[in-house]
């Protein structure tokens, strides 16, 4: 039996943030019914066409769904979607804020017609009613909270500031959606009772950023942008090898420090070198000891490199392109890759992590627009009469 088998999660979704957080409970094997707008769907659908015509954003996020379409502002379709929220587990939403709540379903709504429901609202910025914040209704996307969460004052490089290349603002802000919905299902085992949760992206990304706001609790300097290198410990960051490839290493203490001049760079004597002799004086001078790792590395392969590092035991990693990452041989051979259907065929995708027998976990198709649509309103007791009417009208 799959964890969260049983469990039925509607969710009016779009974009990453909360396809996310229901995708994770999709795989735990929780029935997650996906609401779309008629004809256009979640937005997400349409970012780009990279896999076979479908969007690569959008496989990503929403297997193991079904799609039903519903035109919400419509009085049948909101009649529709409250028999489903009358006997559902999880209500996931991130529509604007406020937006749920003139739909008639805010938190405050749903117990009336079902007190066991955990309701889940994820926004840029919050949206509770009793502290709403100034930054209520601004608008929140992934770069912006990035901005705002001061991410980017300690990403990219001194002369500019660079976004991270994935969604990190809405991932975290969907697994702490996730962690939460599934904390909830456990207290509810308990209480008998749902309840709300608000997730802001905001103060998911600031959580993230716990290192680098307490290294400035007293008004002290940030950390400075140091590319992909790290801003306070040196050597560790990414140097050039003698095929025009790159390594990545990381010193951790004085042992390693050691270990690295005497059988990575075959000088000794650097370790003792004032200007080297702790990780402050090597921070101060990278310069000087990039240069001097550069030019040893430059007489060497990538391959021939990492092996030295292996004998040292000095921890390192290719710096790998895409393309390397899905013929990654340690995935590979732990075999984390599986496919899983889509209206354009199969793809490979990746196994949930953390899970390894199949029992545990499913994974099946990623959804075609309303592909389902027609089957959920069956089983809510419409007719074939009463469905065809739905669709003549662009009420589903």
């Amino acid at each position: 039996m799959r964890p969260l088998e049983g469990i039925t999660v509607i969710s009016i979704e779009q974009a990453i943030a909360a396809p996310f957080c229901t995708r994770q409970l999709a795989d735990l094997g929780a029935r997650v019914i996906k609401i779309e707008r008629p004809h256009v769907g979640d937005f997400a659908r349409k970012y780009d066409e990279r896999v076979d015509g479908m969007s690569s954003h959008f496989v990503w996020t929403n297997r193991s769904k079904e799609s039903l379409t519903l035109d919400v502002k419509t009085q049948a379709a909101k009649e529709i979607l409250l028999k489903l929220l009358k006997q559902a587990d999880v209500f996931v939403q991130n529509l604007a804020p406020g937006a749920a709540t003139r739909l008639g379903l805010s938190y405050d709504d749903l117990i009336e017609i079902n007190p066991k429901i955990i309701v889940c609202d994820i926004s840029g910025y919050g949206d509770n009613t009793e502290h709403p914040g100034a930054y209520r209704d601004k608008k929140a996307y992934d770069l912006l909270i990035q901005s705002e969460s001061g991410f980017l004052s300690i990403t990219g490089t001194p002369d500019e500031y660079v976004k991270a290349g994935c969604s990190i603002a809405d991932i975290a802000a969907g697994m702490y959606a996730y962690s939460n919905v599934l904390s909830a299902l456990l207290e509810r085992n308990k209480t008998g009772r749902g309840k709300r949760i608000d997730i802001s992206m905001l103060e998911s990304m600031t959580e993230w950023m716990g290192y680098p706001m307490y290294y400035t609790l007293r008004g002290g300097t940030p950390p400075p942008r140091s590319g992909s290198a790290h801003a306070t410990i040196y050597p560790y960051g990414p140097f050039p090898t003698g095929d025009q490839k790159q390594v990545m290493l990381g010193i951790q203490n004085e042992r390693e420090w050691q270990a690295f001049c005497s059988v990575v760079l075959k000088q000794v004597d650097i370790a003792t070198r004032p200007e080297f002799i702790n990780n402050t004086q090597r921070s101060a001078h990278r310069d000087q000891l990039k240069q001097i790792i550069v030019n040893v590395f430059s007489k060497l392969t990538q391959s021939e490199v990492i092996e030295l590092l292996e004998k040292a035991k000095i921890a390192n990693a290719s710096v790998n392109e895409m393309q390397d990452v899905w013929q990654h041989p340690q995935l590979q051979q732990r075999q984390r890759w599986i496919e899983v259907d889509t209206p354009i065929g199969k793809i490979p995708t990746l196994k949930p992590v953390g899970l390894t027998d199949a029992q545990d976990f499913t994974i099946s198709a990623v959804p075609d627009l309303g592909e389902n649509t027609n089957q959920i309103l069956t089983e809510l007791g419409y007719s074939d009469e009463q469905i065809e009417q739905f669709h003549h009208h662009s009420i589903v």
